[in-house]
Parts: structure tokens; C-alpha cells; sequence
């Protein structure tokens, strides 16, 4: 180790002490994207900078090992440190896995940073927002679960006041972390399903923004159990609400300049989006199916993805693999203002670094071969039927994770961005996870089967 990279680590180290830092989590994520750690007291944060902290892979979902593999070490990235607003004792950072001294072909922060290389070799940096959904519920007798409120009862409650003042405490709580952190919340509010909340905050590059959703995630359950209720983040709690999506909201950046390389004012399409940016959106479109499989990576992830099923008439979740302007009935969205696109078919269980590696990884080639999407549709697209749908060669995103696994075992981009070591391992992984599912004996098949015949 350099003596600059030993004198900035010790720089570090007086800062954390001198802000009442005792502890370090070496952190990194599972398949599902959920926070793996190790501790280590602050005297031997050095050491810990260098990967001394290791892990069993086979020990975890989605870190592909056998038992009887070499162990894989943490190696934390020292821009990721981050205090825990709850326990301000302790210092968090995002980690990279490494194996033998080189990083570990299937770590899902590597995966997304070789996708990133790839976009600043040509000149880019992908710039990523995400709009949090999310539920947060109070425990009931019998291990069932409600929302907070008793007040929270409304059949349309989107942007309730009465629901949001009543769970003030705990909301202001997690906005006011998230500010201290310094990621600019600009909004939050009461969405669509009874008990759903939404934080809206500053975009970051998308390996900044990744590491912040695996955070928040984090920070949201601390904090809602710190108040004696719990979060949820499964994207589909309800069968008649609305579900939780995590919208990416991107764009391109010129590495250089900092310019945002999506606007162009004079658009003749009137979106306001350049030429690059049609490229990059027809990428995602051309890939949308095996994207899918990552951006909604659950079985109940497809219980969200469907033409209706709300109180509110609409899911609100676009099913359709097209682009349209600031209509929100379209898979890809073009906000308003234009200068970048939203994919509203993401949901809340998404591992982000998987999720942004393939969906930049499909722009890019969008990019790359000069593909267009053709016109955007400004019309609900709820509206038409599926055989006029088939008719303007408009397809479907898949209707369940099965479905969705096939696309992303056939499309040639899933190995390309995940490695054949993940690409191997998502597949199987997945497909046991549909196999459990659908030899699983519902209560819905008792109530309509058993005395049925």
C-alpha cells in the first residue's frame, strides 16, 4: 500500500474519531441486493481498508461458491463512508468482493462498475435517480400487519395529508437522515396504497446512487422499527393497491463538461430529448424483457406488473414495451422538462447495481448502433386492446418471473453485463425461486378447491 493511500486512510480514521465513530461495516450485497457486513472496532480500520475482513460466498444467496472455495474479502470504498444517522457510533461503506487479490468476477458492484467502465470509455457518465416506494405497517394481533394510521382508510389515499401528518414522526425522521447525509430530499409524500410513502431526492452518478438505495433500504427499516412499526419493501403487499416501484429517472453526462448529453430544446418530437437519448432509450426497449427479470426480480414483482388491478383503476405500473412523452402509460417515460428517461416498470426489491448494469449496458448499444424507437405515443395505453396493441408491434413485458427468466437466459446482453459466473447463478437462482413458488399450495387454492368437486 503507497504511503499516500496509508496516510489518507489514516486521515479518515482522525475524522470518524473526531465525530465519535468507535465501529466500521465492511458492507457489500447478496444477489437480492441486501447488506452483507462485517465489524470491525475503528482501531482496525486500516486493515479493514486493505479487505482483511472475509466471507464464506457459499454461505450466501447469490455469491457464487462452493464451501470449499478460497474465501471472498470486502474491500470498502473509502468515498462511501457513510455514518449511521441512527447509531452515529459506526461508519458504513460500500464494498467491492475480492478473490485471490482480484475482484470477484460475480460481485454486484463490480459487475455495475465494468458496465460504468464501459460508458466512460465512451466518454459518458450515467447519471441515475430513484424514486423510493415503500410501505411502512404496524404489527397486528395474530401476525398480521396495517398501516399506522387508523385514519389511513381511503379508497383513493394518493398524496393523503391526513395520512402523511400521521405518520410525521417517523417520516420527518428518516428525510431529515437522509439531508444530513446530504442527498437532498426535495419531496416526500403519501402515495397510492394505503400505508405507502414515497422520498424523492437528488440524482448521483449511478454507482453513488446504487450504494444510497442499498442504504436507504437499510436506514428506512432501522428507523420505522426504532418507532415500533416495521418497512416493507416487497413491491406488492396488497392485491387491490397499488404497488411500490423505484422509477430510474437517467441520463448521460459528457465526463468532461458535466452536460447533460439527453437535452436538445429543438427536438422535433417535442420531448425535448436528443438524438442520443432516443438512441439510448431504443437500447432499453430493444432489451426490455431480460431487463426485466433484474428491475423486477420477485415473484410478487409480477402482481404489480399487470393492465389494472388498483382501487385507483390503474396500476399505475406500465406493462407496455414502448416510450411515450410525459404520459405515464408507457414502459419509458419522458418527463416534462425532457433531458432524461424514466423506467416506471422498475419496482422496490430491484438490486440496483444489477439493474443499472443492464439497463446501461442495453442503452449503450442503443447508443452504439444507432437505434431509433421511433415516434413517442402521447395516448393512454391502457386504452387499447391487446390485438391492436399486437398490431402496432407493441409487445408486453413478461407476465410473471418465469417469463421473465426466459428472456434473460435468451438475450446475449445478460451474460455480456453479468459474467457467465452471474449470469449462471441469477438463472438458476430465479428459477428455483419460480419452481418453490408455483408448487406452493395457496390459501386462495384451498378457499376455491377443496370443497369444491
Amino acid at each position: 500500500m503507497s504511503t499516500q493511500v496509508v496516510s489518507e486512510i489514516a486521515s479518515l480514521k482522525s475524522s470518524l474519531e473526531s465525530q465519535g465513530v468507535r465501529y466500521a461495516l465492511a458492507s457489500y450485497v447478496d444477489i437480492h441486493g441486501m447488506s452483507k457486513a462485517k465489524m470491525v472496532p475503528l482501531s482496525h480500520l486500516g486493515q479493514m481498508m486493505q479487505g482483511s475482513e472475509l466471507f464464506t460466498g457459499a454461505a450466501l444467496d447469490g455469491v457464487p461458491q462452493d464451501i470449499s472455495d478460497e474465501e471472498v474479502a470486502a474491500l470498502p470504498d473509502p468515498q462511501s463512508a457513510t455514518i449511521l444517522p441512527w447509531n452515529k457510533q459506526v461508519v458504513w461503506f460500500a464494498s467491492d468482493l475480492y478473490l485471490s487479490g482480484q475482484p470477484f468476477e460475480a460481485c454486484c458492484r463490480s459487475i455495475l462498475k465494468r458496465t460504468l467502465d464501459k460508458a466512460a470509455s465512451l466518454g459518458f457518465t450515467f447519471n441515475l435517480g430513484i424514486e423510493t416506494e415503500f410501505f411502512v405497517f404496524k404489527e397486528t394481533e395474530g401476525g398480521g400487519f396495517e398501516p399506522i394510521s387508523d385514519r389511513d382508510t381511503l379508497a383513493k389515499p394518493c398524496y393523503d395529508l391526513t395520512g402523511l401528518l400521521d405518520n410525521y414522526s417517523w417520516l420527518t425522521e428518516l428525510v431529515e437522515a437522509m439531508n444530513h447525509l446530504g442527498w437532498d430530499v426535495y419531496s416526500f409524500d403519501h402515495e397510492d396504497a394505503n400505508g405507502q410513502f414515497e422520498t424523492d431526492f437528488a440524482y448521483a452518478d449511478a454507482l453513488t446512487m446504487s450504494d444510497r438505495l442499498t442504504f436507504f433500504r437499510l436506514m428506512a427499516k432501522e428507523i420505522a422499527r426504532k418507532h415500533g412499526y416495521f418497512a416493507s419493501f416487497m413491491p406488492k403487499p396488497f392485491a387491490n393497491r397499488t404497488g411500490s416501484g423505484a422509477h430510474y429517472n437517467m441520463s448521460l453526462a459528457d465526463m468532461e463538461s458535466g452536460k447533460n448529453l439527453f437535452e436538445d430544446r429543438t427536438d422535433p418530437r417535442g420531448c425535448q430529448l436528443s438524438q442520443l437519448g432516443y438512441q439510448f432509450l431504443a437500447g432499453i426497449l430493444r432489451h426490455a424483457p431480460a431487463i426485466c427479470a433484474v428491475t423486477c426480480p420477485t415473484v410478487n414483482s409480477y402482481k404489480r406488473l399487470v393492465r389494472k388491478g388498483s382501487m385507483s383503476g390503474f396500476t399505475w405500473a406500465p406493462v407496455y414495451i414502448c416510450y411515450g412523452n410525459n404520459n405515464r402509460t408507457n414502459m419509458l417515460r419522458i418527463p416534462l422538462a425532457g433531458g432524461r428517461v424514466e423506467c416506471r416498470a422498475a419496482d422496490i426489491a430491484t438490486n440496483l447495481y444489477l439493474g443499472a448494469a443492464m439497463i446501461l449496458a442495453a442503452g449503450l448499444e442503443g447508443i452504439e448502433q444507432g437505434l431509433d424507437p421511433g415516434e413517442p405515443h402521447t395516448e393512454n395505453m391502457y386504452n387499447y386492446t391487446l390485438p391492436e396493441l399486437d398490431a402496432m408491434g407493441i409487445d408486453l413485458l413478461p407476465r410473471n418471473l418465469q417469463e421473465a427468466i426466459d428472456a434473460f437466459e435468451r438475450d446475449p446482453l445478460s451474460a455480456a453485463v453479468m459474467g457467465p459466473l452471474m449470469y449462471r447463478t441469477y438463472t438458476d437462482f430465479k428459477r428455483q425461486e419460480w419452481e418453490e413458488y408455483h408448487t406452493h399450495i395457496s390459501d386462495w387454492e384451498h378457499q376455491r378447491y377443496l370443497k369444491f368437486f
